[in-house]
């Protein structure tokens, strides 16, 4: 997540960027829609169809993974896998470095996937069968894949970063153990080609899209890819599936999802135990990513901010809840 000084909706700064490729000129259509969290996505129109510029300050992201996470998709699209495809700038480039009044900025653009958001569906037992497959090929591409340049940070970087983090803050001294204990715990776990490699990580129903003509899903947002074990997506789809399904039916959808993911990948049972000690690294990566999103703050906040501000303050009660424990 940005920090909240990024979360303002930015029209200028958005038309700066995306004049480095091709669009249709202003329009009612231009950025009727955005969206910003880990980085800010402006919908805008080229010869009638819808793209999606992405972008966030240079300062929250390191040009490596973003290099790497085009590379993967690249590769993914290849195997003919529904991934988002990049959009080559003015100067062919699927990557920009801008400088603007509001300091520097990556950037990208995406052409708009086919179909609707998981969530949007009625979930019925045939989506869910394809959305875990889909996830499945994904993580089967994935444990064939060699990176060509750059690679995605690993799980191990990401707790060597929050240790980093946490070290400057005195009063997160449960937070810290919690750290210490993960990369201790998962030193143990084996790793291997059919357990370990590039995740997702976000494969949650908002970043899937099932399209009925083909009965395929569709998958965006790769920005939080990293190297890791592959359950670690698996706990993180059905953690997100519980948001939209009843909890009577939720088992049954689980074992439906499951059944479609292995009919394109082996998920091994003795990994399957682990998903309490995956969610524990989903919810301290979370907690330190709010921390850092909200350590400034201003007088006079808008009202959105405010709520914003008390949602992420519940939300670290939340994550924080079994820090220190034993895993």
């Amino acid at each position: 997540m940005l920090k909240l000084k990024y979360l303002f909706n930015n029209e200028d700064l958005a038309e700066m960027l995306v004049r480095n490729w091709e669009c249709d000129g202003p329009s009612p259509d231009m950025f009727t829609t955005y969206r910003i969290s880990s980085s800010a996505t402006y919908s805008f129109q080229l010869n009638g169809k819808t793209q999606f510029l992405r972008f966030a300050p240079t300062s929250e992201k390191y040009l490596e993974n973003l290099l790497a996470e085009l590379d993967f998709i690249s590769y993914l699209r290849s195997k003919e896998y529904g991934a988002l495809e990049a959009v080559g700038s003015k100067d062919r480039k699927e990557l920009m470095e801008v400088q603007t009044p509001w300091g520097d900025y990556y950037a990208s653009v995406f052409n708009q996937v086919p179909g609707i958001p998981i969530s949007e569906t009625d979930l019925n037992n045939h989506i869910i069968f394809t959305y875990g497959k889909s996830l499945g090929k994904l993580h089967r591409l994935s444990s064939e894949y060699h990176p060509l340049q750059s690679e995605r940070w690993p799980y191990c970087d990401v707790l060597t970063s929050i240790e980093s983090i946490l070290m400057d803050l005195p009063h997160e001294t449960l937070a810290l153990k919690e750290t210490k204990l993960l990369q201790e715990y998962f030193k143990s776990i084996p790793r291997s080609k059919s357990n370990f490699g590039l995740i997702h990580y976000d494969f949650e129903y908002d970043n899937v899209f099932y399209d009925a003509q083909s009965q395929s899903c569709y998958v965006i947002d790769f920005d939080d890819a990293m190297y890791h074990w592959y359950v670690m997506d698996i706990e993180r789809t059905l953690d997100s599936l519980q948001d939209c399904i009843l909890p009577e039916l939720f088992q049954e959808k689980k074992e439906c999802f499951l059944d479609g993911y292995r009919t394109e990948f082996e998920i091994q049972d003795d990994m399957m135990a682990l998903l309490p000690a995956f969610k524990r690294f989903a919810d301290l990566y979370g907690y330190v990513r709010i921390l850092k999103s909200t350590e400034d703050q201003w007088n006079h906040e808008p009202e959105w901010l405010v709520g914003l501000r008390g949602r992420l303050m519940e939300a670290l009660k939340n994550k924080s809840r079994y820090f220190g424990m034993d895993l």
